[in-house]
Order: C-alpha cells, then sequence, then structure tokens
C-alpha cells in the first residue's frame, strides 16, 4: 500500500508540472500533435492524449502508472530545441546509465535472448505485428527500428543461437535520446519493448 501512495504522488507531481506547461509550444520538438490543450503521443504505436486533467489512451482508459511517467518526463524534459540524432549507442553508453545498467541487461536484451533462442521466425513476426522497420543488414539475422516516442527510435538487433554461440541481443538508442528522457525512463523503454514482444508471441 505505501509503495502504491508513493507511485501515485510521484504521478499527481508530475501532472502538476503538466498542468504549468503550454503544452502546444512543445509539440513541434517532441513530434506531438496538439489540440484543446492537450497533447498526443504515440508509445510503441499507442496513441496517448496527455493533459494537466491525466494521461488516456483513444478508448478513453487510463493509462498504466509507468506509461504516464514516461510521457510526462518526455513532456517536461522537453528541450528547447530538437538535437541532431547523433549516432546508435548502447543503454551502458549514455553518460548517467551505470546505476541501471544491470537492470536494462537483465530485463531487456537478456530476456529476449532466452525467449526467443530457436525461435528466430516467431521473433519476426511479432516485430511485424509491432510495426517494426527492418532493415538490410549482413551482421545480424534480425535488424529493426521501433519508435518508442517520436523521437526515440530504438534498435533492436539479433542473432540466433547456432552450433557455437548462444543467442544474443542488443537494444540500442539514439544518442540524443538523453536529452529527452532521463536513464530510469530509457530503461523502462527498453523493458516494455521485450514485454510487448513476449505479449506478440504469445499472442
Amino acid at each position: 500500500m505505501k509503495t502504491a501512495a508513493v507511485f501515485e504522488t510521484t504521478l499527481e507531481s508530475y501532472l502538476m508540472q503538466i498542468g504549468d506547461v503550454d503544452l502546444p509550444s512543445r509539440a513541434e520538438v517532441l513530434g506531438a500533435s496538439a489540440g484543446d490543450g492537450a497533447l498526443t503521443l504515440p508509445l510503441y504505436g499507442t496513441p496517448y492524449r496527455i493533459s494537466r486533467e491525466g494521461i488516456f489512451d483513444a478508448g478513453g482508459q487510463k493509462a498504466n502508472f509507468t506509461v504516464s511517467v514516461v510521457l510526462c518526463r518526455y513532456i517536461l524534459q522537453c528541450p528547447a530545441t530538437a538535437p541532431e540524432p547523433g549516432g546508435w549507442v548502447t543503454y551502458r553508453e549514455f553518460r548517467d546509465a551505470a546505476p541501471l545498467t544491470g537492470y536494462f541487461t537483465t530485463n531487456t536484451n537478456k530476456f529476449i535472448e532466452t525467449t526467443f533462442a530457436g525461435r528466430l521466425s516467431v521473433l519476426k513476426e511479432a516485430c511485424r505485428h509491432l510495426r517494426g522497420g527492418f532493415a538490410e543488414t549482413s551482421s545480424f539475422d534480425l535488424a529493426v527500428v521501433f519508435d518508442f516516442l517520436p523521437r526515440i527510435p530504438v534498435y533492436l538487433r539479433f542473432n540466433d543461437r547456432d552450433d557455437e554461440f548462444p543467442a544474443q541481443s542488443s537494444v540500442l538508442f539514439r544518442r540524443s535520446a538523453e536529452c529527452y528522457l532521463d536513464m530510469e525512463c530509457l530503461a523502462i523503454g527498453g523493458t516494455l519493448l521485450a514485454g510487448l514482444l513476449i505479449s506478440e508471441a504469445e499472442g
């Protein structure tokens, strides 16, 4: 109960800060749609409406705590101008990532590896269902780009297991991602992707 109360207090604080923001003024930099004083942002393809009243999906259902926090942080951390995307980097290459690198590796890369080892075709189909953009590369069995948020693409690279090596997975971000979200929210972006892929595979 105490944990739930802390979560609720955290979200209420973010929503109060959202209420003080001129949301339409941030639409262009964030890649959002603006209307009636609110912003609409897609998170892995699912649109959410964000305003001082709360965060809701297209069906009017309130977004869960994790999604709500990520969307609030994305809006509140909005840079003055959109930075250059920069190159692809692993999570651990971000300046402040060290405390959460183990979490990210376990709950994103390792999770994908253990779930989809020997199931490359299943992973490909799950990526299609999530509307990933397949990249041509001879270095990996599968390379797919997803839109975590409009200005934060993520790049999944996967090599299936063979007689010599276990399955290997990596999830990369553009260097500019740290301008839009803190390290906790970027880590959440990786775990959300892993969870969505697994849900699609089991669905």
